[in-house]
């Protein structure tokens, strides 16, 4: 069985040698993709376009507008002088974000009789990044107020520290970048679509040649052939992953946390889940163009809307969230997270193990059934 199995994987090996075109996509490829997907894709709100109408025009508006106009978060466009003006900056997409001082404010804040109060406009289009700005201009309001504080005691000759002392500190994350979590996601989404697409062309493409005939009148055994065939694309996805690994590491400083072995044996199990899906639907296919068209649909989609790598899935609906388990990459999202992030060991991750397995057996053992079926039918 062995010898079978070798001589299916050295002639599959041969043949991906001879397509450059196919060998270059499989290793250079998805190292673009990390690339490209790592920079474009990134929840971090940075140089939020801000626009200012300040009706009061006094020393304490422009020390709170200096105060926030400095921040790293934002960027300061320009100054509005009417309502008009207003209306047009965020029609126009001048501005994310415009700030309404009253011209009572100073007035205000010096009689200490009511809260002075300044308004914030936000572009509410885009619900996540309004929120986000909405959270920022928050936080530098309230900083605003401490400092307001502060100086009034000092005023008074009275050193008083706040009463309660907020101290945030993020673990596994420390400086909340979205790329170190969105990487795992890449990662996951890159290998599961080259595995699954290469794996099933390489066995499709034996039907439309009609080599696949003498195979099957051959004493090879469905077990070795699909062994045998998918070999190559097993190893050449683990190496897709050590590039993939070191290109993050040089271009957004991601590192693993964990054990690196634990790593590799984790992705190895996936790689036989994704491989084993490709196996399937070259079952199933009987063209490279169905299962090109099948293999894209169904890894890209779900992998990238049911796995976790961008939308959370405890905040889907209960239907969604049992319809997520249907994608290996939803359970290796969570352990390439546990281990680059949090540096957790197996203890931390079997039941994810397990359910990748589960995936295997589960294709391997329905792509040997029709391929029998399809066997004794000819």
């Amino acid at each position: 069985m062995l010898a079978r199995t070798r001589a299916i994987a050295k002639k599959e090996f041969k043949q991906l040698w001879r397509d450059k075109r196919m060998l270059f996509v499989l290793i250079f490829f998805p190292t673009f993709l990390l690339a490209m997907f790592g920079y474009a894709v990134n929840f971090d709100v940075r140089n939020i376009q801000l626009a200012i109408y300040d009706s009061d025009k006094s020393d304490v508006s422009r020390d709170f507008i200096s105060n926030l106009s400095n921040s790293t978060y934002f960027e300061f466009v320009e100054y509005l002088n009417n309502d008009d003006d207003v209306r047009r900056a965020l029609n126009d997409k001048d501005a994310q974000v415009v700030m309404v001082i009253p011209e009572d404010f100073s007035e205000k804040l010096f009689r200490g009789e009511e809260t002075a109060k300044i308004q914030f406009l936000v572009d509410g289009v885009d619900g996540n990044t309004a929120n986000i700005i909405s959270n920022y201009v928050n936080a530098a309001t309230l900083a605003y107020n401490s400092k307001l504080q502060k100086d009034f005691f000092a005023q008074m000759g009275i050193t008083r520290e706040p009463p309660v002392l907020l101290e945030p500190l993020f673990w596994f994350n420390p400086n909340l970048e979205t790329t170190k979590f969105l990487i795992p996601g890449l990662i996951v989404m890159i290998l599961i679509v080259t595995a699954v697409v290469a794996v099933s062309i390489s066995l499709v493409r034996e039907k439309e040649r009609g080599t696949i005939e003498q195979i099957n009148v051959s004493s090879l055994s469905t077990a070795e052939l699909l062994i045998g065939k998918s070999l190559p694309y097993i190893l050449l996805a683990l190496v897709d992953a050590l590039f993939i690994l070191v290109l993050g590491y040089i271009l957004f400083d991601v590192t693993i946390e964990g054990s690196i072995l634990l790593f590799f044996a984790a992705t190895l199990v996936f790689i036989l889940a994704a491989t084993s899906q490709g196996i399937f639907l070259s079952v199933v296919a009987d063209s490279q163009q169905v299962a090109f068209t099948v293999a894209i649909l169904t890894t890209l989609l779900p992998s990238l809307m049911l796995s976790g790598f961008i939308f959370p899935i405890e905040s889907m609906p209960g239907i969604i969230q049992v319809v997520t388990n249907i994608t290996p990459a939803k359970f290796f999202v969570n352990i390439l997270r546990a281990i680059m992030l949090r540096g957790v060991g197996i203890e931390a991750i079997w039941t994810q193990l397990v359910y990748m397995s589960i995936f295997i057996l589960l294709f391997l053992g329905f792509a040997s059934v029709i391929h029998k079926k399809k066997l004794s039918a000819a």
